[in-house]
């Protein structure tokens, strides 16, 4: 994977970490040091779900060589579908953190949260690629995750609101760009 579709793809997960963060630090009125840690919670989660789910795509790819990048094409498809959806719907979704003190429990189960697109996202790319090639996209999908959560909870602490609509729809769209290429270097050889 090239570096522009590895920071299209880090940056297409990480909008719900960036809504999430930007919430959680509005309503618990959190500091911006209870907020690096949060984003250091989300950036692992957003790095170690793909890595997870790249691990078993990398284990399946033998059984299922011939449609792996049909797979890789349908989670991809699925996932930027869904997003497309949720972001046409615009259903905020509430974030438990109503009371002053978000703990450690809180971020992590936030954390996982918002990291179960990239465990789908990391099937296909086992798929499609080498462990070993998947790694440093897993460790940029982390950084940039933890630099959107950091900027997330900035905006979050000032009150100012995330184009959360428009943003989950754009990153839909990417997904499903990423997976039309995916399945159009198999098929034409592109």
């Amino acid at each position: 994977m090239i570096v522009i579709e590895a920071l299209l793809l880090s940056l297409s997960l990480c909008v719900d970490s960036l809504v999430v963060s930007a919430t959680t630090a509005f309503h618990s009125k959190i500091s911006f040091r209870r907020g690096i840690l949060m984003a250091l919670i989300f950036g692992f989660c957003q790095g170690a779900f793909p890595l997870m789910g790249a691990l078993i795509g990398d284990v399946a790819r033998s059984f299922i060589e011939s449609v792996d990048h049909w797979v890789a094409f349908g989670l991809l498809l699925f996932v930027g579908g869904k997003m497309i959806v949720d972001g046409i719907r615009n259903q905020e979704e509430e974030v438990a953190t109503r009371h002053k003190v978000v703990n450690v429990g809180t971020m992590f189960l936030l954390g996982i949260a918002t990291s179960i697109d990239a465990f789908a996202v990391g099937i296909g790319l086992g798929l499609e690629h080498a462990i070993y090639d998947v790694l440093w996209t897993v460790v940029m999908i982390g950084g940039t995750t933890l630099i959107v959560s950091l900027i997330g909870v900035h905006l979050g602490r000032r009150n100012i609101p995330v184009p959360e609509r428009a943003a989950t729809i754009i990153a839909g769209v990417v997904l499903i760009g990423l997976g039309t290429k995916i399945l159009l270097e198999h098929l034409i050889g592109l």
